[in-house]
């Protein structure tokens, strides 16, 4: 029996889409949410009726977590040696699509999720439920889908360290003091907020929409080649001693913890860093 996808995709009016993920318990990122992503943004891009596209959850505890390290080999490879790795053109296409893309955070948001969602254009998240972080230092590997390169722009150099460094997590209030995303609201209003916002722009020209977007992304993008060496200095950390010494504490401790692990991973990063 065919598994259900991690991604689902709807059409809420002409103009409109909405993206959910939905992998319980924890919306880990597996190899199937970035194909079909991919598939997805590929596809949009070429809707000459789409204008705004929406991310959201379907899970209330986690908007996009960070990558599933178990089922790391199985991600797919490049096809060319000069390709860039299926993960960094996706977060490349969304921050170029002919459309503008909204993040609708309620959760944690963490590693390649927070990624995902710096690549997006205007990123708004519940004041009560979301919460942000970049864990991998911590757990011997290096972040690889755009955090050191969108990061520093939003927060600024040292900030972006300090989140970087520490795999710490951080809630919506700094986030937004901070720069980090957008705006946060109440989450009683979130919804309909951003339900307001994306028809708004969606009534809009869909030519200067783009053009708009194409010129702020001039003045603020990273360069793609950066991205691409990223990914593959966050490939390469998965082979190395400090990232498979944590490894085996990390997985000890799920196997006791359970999803309560995913919760205070930053807790669980630092008990792991004490066995290593």
């Amino acid at each position: 029996m065919t598994q259900p996808s991690t991604i689902s995709l709807e059409r809420p009016a002409p103009r409109i889409a909405t993206i959910t993920f939905s992998n319980a318990p924890a919306n880990l990122i597996v190899p199937e949410t970035v194909i079909r992503l991919h598939e997805i943004v590929a596809a949009l891009s070429e809707d000459p009726d789409v204008q705004v596209v929406v991310f959201k959850s379907g899970l209330p505890d986690f908007f996009i977590n960070h990558f599933d390290l178990t089922a790391a080999a199985e991600f797919p490879a490049r096809t060319d040696e000069d390709a860039a790795p299926i993960w960094t053109d996706l977060v490349l296409r969304l921050s170029k699509a002919p459309f503008i893309t909204i993040a609708s955070i309620r959760g944690r948001t963490r590693g390649g999720g927070n990624e995902l969602a710096l690549a997006l254009d205007l990123r708004y998240a519940s004041r009560e439920k979301a919460l942000f972080g970049q864990p991998e230092v911590g757990s011997g590997l290096l972040p690889g889908g755009g955090g050191t390169e969108r990061l520093p722009r939003f927060v600024g150099r040292d900030r972006a360290l300090e989140v970087i460094l520490s795999s710490r997590d951080y809630d919506a209030d700094l986030a937004e003091r901070w720069g980090w995303v957008t705006r946060v609201l109440p989450d009683a209003e979130l919804d309909d907020f951003v339900d307001t916002m994306a028809a708004r722009l969606a009534s809009f020209d869909k030519t200067s929409l783009a053009s708009a977007k194409s010129m702020v992304n001039r003045a603020s993008l990273p360069p793609d080649a950066d991205l691409i060496t990223a990914y593959g200095e966050f490939a390469h950390s998965l082979t190395l001693p400090g990232f498979l010494a944590r490894a085996a504490g990390a997985q000890a401790l799920v196997a006791q913890a359970g999803l309560d692990f995913e919760y205070r991973l930053g807790e669980y990063i630092g008990m792991a860093n004490q066995q290593a």
